[in-house]
């Protein structure tokens, strides 16, 4: 089902997991438990990411084909555009095509950090030209990624919505967004959206506290704000106590995640880092509060 009919019909709002596709053999055993626990959850929908320059498209495929058919799952492919041809791109999305997949995430992608990679020089340089491709080739339902405290190569936040327009202007049909500790922002750059004629379902994302040192690199490379209530927060835990972490992470994301549901957001997005615990975590206590 495409998702903007899925927020249309059910009546609910809806909630769903990222995943990404797994390097090593350990990483893909872990991989396969979380699945097995995010699943049982029966999400609305999970989402897949597709590597920087296309450095993970045969794993990407293979985790997308087997939350479909295995799984019975709805999946939202991730599809990056950074560096690769137009054929490149018209071969994935005709694979995807073919897997009867109807929900892409059209974004640039990063440079891959490969120091002998090489763009194609026919490669489309935004996320706006990805769109302007995809749309009059295939009846995807289209989504834009964005940043509500701007993306980090943004000149300012009025230039970076300039561009998410551009990108609904020419068929994204939803925006999901980058996580925010601090739902002000979230809500300031819904306003803002709908000022300047963005109308399209605004999915916020949710990140989980799983540990000091990831928070720290993943708000440094995408440039979330660690507010000051999430660093009394932590700075009161036991120090080093990974237990009492988690379990704080948890309780802040579904403080976090209730703040979004009772203002009418149409589900969440919560990014698993390819794991289960925090995840269940919050939506078995979303659940029982009768938000999902």
């Amino acid at each position: 089902m495409k998702l903007t009919e899925l927020w249309a019909t059910k009546g609910k709002p809806t909630f769903s997991f990222e995943l990404f596709p797994a390097r090593t053999e350990k990483a893909a055993a872990n991989l396969d438990k979380a699945i097995e626990k995010l699943a049982a959850l029966e999400p609305d929908f999970v989402s897949v990411t597709f590597g920087a320059g296309g450095s993970t498209r045969e794993g990407s495929y293979q985790l997308v084909e087997k939350l479909k058919n295995e799984k019975g799952l709805e999946v939202l492919t991730y599809f990056t555009c950074y560096g690769l041809s137009p054929d490149a791109i018209i071969s994935v999305l005709d694979d995807y095509q073919a897997l009867e997949i109807e929900n892409v995430l059209a974004a640039r992608g990063d440079e891959p950090r490969e120091g002998d990679f090489e763009p194609h020089p026919e490669s489309l340089p935004y996320a706006s030209d990805l769109i302007a491709f995809i749309r009059p080739k295939y009846d995807f339902c289209l989504g834009a990624a964005a940043y509500p405290e701007g993306h980090i190569e943004a000149i300012s936040l009025e230039k970076d919505l300039e561009f998410l327009k551009l990108k609904v202007d020419l068929g994204a049909d939803f925006i999901i967004t980058n996580y925010c500790y601090d739902n002000r922002y979230f809500f300031e750059f819904s306003e803002r959206c709908r000022a300047i004629g963005i109308d399209v379902p605004i999915l916020p994302g949710v990140m989980p506290i799983y540990s000091i040192k990831m928070m720290n690199i993943l708000a440094g490379i995408c440039g979330a704000t660690i507010t000051e209530e999430l660093n009394d927060g932590i700075a009161a835990l036991p120090e080093g106590n990974t237990e009492a972490l988690a379990d704080f992470g948890i309780e802040f994301a579904v403080r976090q995640c209730t703040e979004l549901l009772e203002a009418g957001v149409p589900g969440i997005h919560i990014y698993t880092m390819d794991r289960s615990k925090a995840s269940v975590g919050i939506v078995t206590q979303l659940k029982e509060k009768g938000l999902l």
